[in-house]
């Protein structure tokens, strides 16, 4: 069957970079993003890197197969940057 691997806080495990918030914030931005993705299977990756990881496009201009190290895979990041939320 499948594992299922809990979601860790990476944050420490990555470089941080200025286009990153804080936990904070993030966590009034948390539901809306959730509320994107069909519920289908459950998560394996953190929301809060994933949205950094779109800070980090748009702030330094770079494409998306160059994202850093550290960050979600860039095509996992491009699936939720592409996600348009609900009518509602």
């Amino acid at each position: 069957m499948f594992k299922i691997f809990p979601i860790t806080d990476t944050t420490e495990m990555r470089k941080r970079y200025p286009s990153d918030i804080n936990r904070e914030p993030f966590e009034q931005i948390a539901p809306l993003l959730e509320g994107l993705r069909k519920k289908t299977r459950p998560r394996t990756v953190d929301l809060y890197e994933v949205f950094c990881a779109v800070l980090y496009l748009l702030k330094s201009g770079c494409q998306w197969r160059m994202l850093p190290e550290g960050f979600p895979k860039w095509r996992t990041v491009h699936s939720y940057f592409m996600m348009e939320p609900a009518a509602g």
